[in-house]
């Protein structure tokens, strides 16, 4: 069993950048694949990037070349950086934990651009 809590959510405008924290529990930590996913008012969830316990990166089309995903497997967190931020962006974004077909989610945590 694996807990989930991210941080690091909230309002920032158009070109803005933030930074979410997802801090996991359980002391294998470094052996899950770690993704963050978000959900957008009235639409389906969606993969943004991922981070694989290998050290494999992948990211989405609309967020290539301006999020970057990054862990540390010492603090059990990943992190998702946000930059050059659109209003397009605004959606709940939640932490994934994957391994052996468990998946495991955090609670999600808003991020809204607006100016």
């Amino acid at each position: 069993q694996v807990q989930l809590v991210e941080s690091g959510g909230g309002l920032v405008q158009p070109g803005g950048s933030l930074r979410l924290s997802c801090v996991g529990s359980g002391s294998d930590f470094s052996f899950y694949d770690m993704y963050w996913y978000r959900q957008a008012a009235g639409q389906e969830r969606e993969r943004v990037a991922r981070f694989s316990a290998g050290g494999i990166l992948w990211y989405g089309d609309s967020v290539k070349d301006r999020f970057t995903i990054s862990r540390d497997n010492a603090k059990r967190t990943v992190y998702l950086q946000m930059n050059s931020l659109k209003p397009e962006d605004t959606a709940v974004y939640y932490c994934n934990a994957f391994r052996h077909g468990n998946n495991y989610w955090g609670q999600g945590t808003q991020v809204t651009v607006s100016s």
